[in-house]
């Protein structure tokens, strides 16, 4: 399998548009990061690891690096000593709030019982 051209960072498997947004959102932690920021407003590293699906703090570290690389995420200092920073949604981000809604929709309709 050979891999479409590097955009933003990214080493597309194939030309599908399907398979490029699997690429950039295609595992669980990166999608449950950016549900936390969309609809729980989580700001802070702390904010993540508080969270009930008990992210380990190494995949944690990686997934927001990789989401601020994608340009997902910004990255902002909100201290200084030591530095510490918030994860703000971009505008590219919160395009991805549809994705997250129908996922949380198929999942009301097919897991919660009645």
């Amino acid at each position: 399998m050979t891999k479409d051209k590097l955009i933003n960072n990214i080493n597309f498997r194939s030309n599908c548009s399907i398979s490029k947004t699997l690429d950039l959102l295609g595992d669980k932690w990166s999608l449950l990061i950016l549900r936390d920021v969309i609809f729980f407003d989580a700001k802070t590293y702390s904010d993540f690891v508080r969270r009930p699906e008990q992210i380990p703090t190494n995949l944690l570290a990686q997934r927001l690096k990789k989401l601020v690389e994608d340009g997902l995420l910004e990255k902002i200092p909100y201290q200084n000593n030591p530095i510490r920073y918030e994860y703000i949604a971009t505008e590219k981000c919160n395009t991805v709030k549809p994705i997250l809604t129908a996922m949380k929709k198929f999942g009301d309709e097919h897991f919660l019982k009645a």
